[in-house]
């Protein structure tokens, strides 16, 4: 019979981007979206230390292979959406795990997002030059 695969998932959000992360015991591998997250990000080592972080906190990075289910956003709010999940996930694999990273804030939604275009204005808050006559 096969052996149930130990594995624990984690839904994380930024901006626009939903990532759904499954945490697998293994040696540290992070595949994005079926590719390996260097080939997905390209050149830019300041996302793997955003997406790493709640790892680095809690002594983990060698603990367990990332895989990563990521849309809608950018880069950066991917990247972020990646901590957020990967951080939830951490707390349902061990509860311990919680104080560091609520203390560290990765476990806080960040709420910042695009504020929407209002009606007469040019963006969501630049009005036309006032002129006095």
């Amino acid at each position: 019979m096969a052996e149930k695969l130990e594995q624990h998932l984690g839904t994380g959000r930024r901006k626009t981007a939903v990532a759904r992360i499954y945490l697998r015991p293994g040696k540290g591998r992070m595949v994005v979206n079926g590719k390996d997250w260097k080939a997905y990000f390209g050149d830019r080592p300041e996302l793997d230390h955003v997406m790493r972080a709640p790892m680095r906190e809690t002594q983990t990075i060698t603990k367990y292979d990332v895989i990563v289910n990521v849309q809608g956003g950018g880069p950066a709010g991917q990247a972020g959406a990646i901590r957020h999940g990967i951080s939830r996930a951490l707390v349902r694999s061990n509860p311990a795990h919680r104080f560091a990273l609520k203390r560290a804030g990765f476990l806080t939604r960040d709420p910042r997002a695009v504020e929407r275009k209002k009606p007469g204005l040019h963006k969501a808050r630049k009005a036309s030059q006032f002129s006095k006559r």
